[in-house]
């Protein structure tokens, strides 16, 4: 079972969260973000180009040129492959434990796997940020030494940012996969 919900993130774009429950105690929260237009890509690449065809007609050496062009190719294959993030997803395992990936617009994914014995809480947070309040959903890590302190704070859904009110949903989710684990083993 999958449900599709339209939001807005932090700065007024419009994402998609997809929530798809596998089983009682396993589920997908995906955040996607709006797709690379060819448009803009297309009038970057024109400006850099005409702005390296004007110095050519300038000085006429044909390096300016062959230099835009390869710098324009270098700079794309490395802005799909590290900076745009298509989708970040969440898989809730209630008895394994917490996976988080994020999907490159190169088709390159980057996961992070964090046992359920690690994880403290997922709660909502808060900062200040450009004169504005922003949320975003956390995991808190247990402190090894300390069972009541937190070791670190992993800050999920960090290239869509979205808004409030997506995030809730996200967060009820967890919540809710997080208390049958509380539960299971005082009934069993």
């Amino acid at each position: 079972m999958a449900e599709e919900r339209r939001f807005l993130s932090a700065s007024g774009v419009p994402i998609a969260l997809r929530r798809r429950q596998h089983s009682a105690s396993c589920r997908e929260l995906a955040v996607r973000g709006p797709r690379l237009q060819l448009r803009s890509l297309s009038a970057a690449t024109s400006a850099v180009w005409l702005a390296a065809y004007g110095l050519f007609a300038l000085c006429e050496n044909s390096m300016v040129l062959s230099a835009a062009i390869f710098v324009t190719l270098i700079g794309l294959i490395i802005y799909l492959h590290f900076v745009k993030i298509d989708q970040e997803s969440l898989l809730v395992i209630g008895s394994l434990g917490i996976q988080v990936t994020s999907a490159y617009a190169s088709g390159k994914e980057s996961t992070t796997f964090i046992e359920m014995g690690q994880v403290k809480d997922v709660v909502i947070n808060e900062a200040i940020h450009m004169q504005k309040v922003i949320y975003y959903l956390c995991i808190l890590l247990q402190d090894p030494e300390d069972p009541q302190g937190v070791s670190e704070v992993v800050p999920l859904f960090q290239s869509s940012k979205p808004r409030l009110d997506c995030l809730i949903e996200v967060y009820k989710s967890c919540q809710e996969i997080l208390e049958q684990r509380k539960t299971a083993p005082q009934s069993s």
